[in-house]
């Protein structure tokens, strides 16, 4: 059992302003595997004003003092990659094949391309006599799901740093391990303290006070389009900056000069691959007019029906005698 019941804040792993514990389990097994506290507004509130601290200085950073945490960043990640596979495989039940292929390997992808970016990127471009100058927004609020954990942390982290951005992070309290062994990483590279902080808790409460807060300037979220209105109709009366991907599982359209029996045959291996639980999950297939006839097997090959075999009781000889004749007969 790990105990992951303590939020990064301001550099620091600090217990929740109340006490509220929450069980992490494996949907593998149904079992208990950690314990992480459920937050609320007051530790939104002293995450964002860590973030706010630190974006005053942090913002100011040179692009060569960001790569370079970027690069520490990197360097630590891949050292525990395998620790971040096996996590990710036991709180959100990704086959342990697809976690160390892709999941894990998922969030260094975006550092390393963020890094790639960084080095050539001109936040400076002078048209005519303007100087067009692009600068950090501020303090960032970032909400990500469980399905894939740590492509969608690293993806809103990585050029939120690069930028200039501080963040305060809230992951799906359902999958919440990998976020916090994030946590660590990040602590370990040397950042400063406030530029990132994480707060678990559920969408209603910590995502909620993370939306409305005066103080954050921009929303990132990832989820359902239920939880997209509100964090919009939350952020509305602040005019902040949102961003939203709101996933749901696709039709895999197959047209006619598509290899049917290979378009079907890909498009299952893809809709469980990742246990089901990818946004672009092919969950139906769309075909044009009656082409999906094809795929039902010829009368032939089609497998025969098993004998169904009835065996009746015999019944009583005084039950036999008040049974009425019947000229017709049924049988299965």
């Amino acid at each position: 059992m790990k105990d992951c019941r303590q939020f990064y804040i301001d550099g620091k792993w600090v217990s929740p302003s109340k006490a509220h514990d929450f069980p992490v389990i494996n949907p593998a097994t149904e079992q208990p595997i950690g314990t992480i506290s459920m937050g609320g507004a007051a530790d939104v509130d002293k995450a964002v004003a860590a973030a706010k601290r630190a974006f005053a200085s942090y913002s100011e950073t040179t692009v060569d003092q960001r790569l370079a945490f970027l690069e520490r960043i990197i360097a630590i990640y891949q050292s525990r990659m395998d620790e971040m596979a096996e996590t990710i495989s036991e709180e959100m039940g990704a086959p342990i094949g697809l976690s160390r292929a892709a999941q894990a390997p998922a969030g260094l992808a975006h550092f390393l391309e963020i890094v790639r970016v960084l080095r050539h990127f001109q936040f400076e471009e002078l048209k005519g006599s303007t100087l067009m100058r692009k600068e950090p927004i501020g303090v960032c609020g970032l909400i990500t799901p469980w399905n894939w954990p740590m492509n969608q942390i690293a993806c809103k982290v990585a050029p939120a740093l690069a930028a200039g951005c501080t963040m305060i992070l809230k992951p799906s309290e359902i999958a919440p391990l990998s976020a916090y062994l994030f946590a660590q990483i990040l602590h370990d590279a040397g950042l400063p303290p406030g530029v990132f902080n994480m707060v678990n808790g559920d969408g209603v409460t910590v995502g909620a006070a993370i939306s409305s807060h005066p103080d954050v300037a921009m929303v990132s979220f990832t989820g359902s389009t239920r939880a997209g209105v509100a964090v919009a109709a939350a952020a509305a009366p602040t005019l902040k900056r949102v961003t939203q991907e709101l996933g749901g599982k696709s039709a895999n359209i197959i047209l006619d000069d598509a290899d049917l029996e290979s378009a079907v045959k890909e498009g299952v291996q893809a809709c469980f691959r990742n246990t089901g639980q990818s946004c672009n999950a092919l969950r139906g297939c769309l075909f044009r007019g009656q082409k999906w006839l094809r795929l039902l097997p010829r009368r032939s090959e089609r497998p025969k029906p098993p004998k169904l075999v009835t065996h009746r009781r015999k019944a009583p000889a005084s039950a036999r005698s008040r049974r009425r004749p019947s000229s017709k007969r049924s049988s299965v």
